[in-house]
């Protein structure tokens, strides 16, 4: 399974991005996909996933600024970030779930005050 990620980069607090994680290797459509984060010095998080069935679960943290979606005709799944504040600066990693677990090798988020 090979997760690529896009999107990142660095964005003032109050902006926003879109990021993306094109799966491959995989049965996209049943797998269940996430996006976790981990800043300096932090554990890995989980920010928000989404099951083959569409059902989302995300962190309090990023609830109602963040989507999570998928396209699985593009075997894509996206994570859009609105209103992101400084808090939100971490490496962001796709996650895949289907007979196993699986990382994308991350893409850093910088948000500036």
């Amino acid at each position: 399974v090979q997760l690529v990620e896009s999107g990142g980069g660095l964005v003032q607090a109050g902006g926003s991005l879109r990021l993306s994680c094109a799966a491959s290797g995989t049965i996209f459509s049943i797998s269940r996909m996430g996006w976790y984060r981990q800043a300096p010095g932090k554990q890995r998080e989980l920010v928000a996933t989404i099951t083959s069935g569409g059902i989302t679960n995300y962190a309090d943290s990023v609830r109602g600024r963040f989507t999570i979606s998928r396209d699985n005709a593009k075997n894509t799944v996206y994570l859009q970030m609105n209103s992101l504040k400084p808090e939100d600066t971490a490496v962001y990693y796709c996650y895949c779930a289907l007979h196993g677990e699986y990382w994308g090798q991350g893409t850093q988020v910088t948000v500036s005050s």
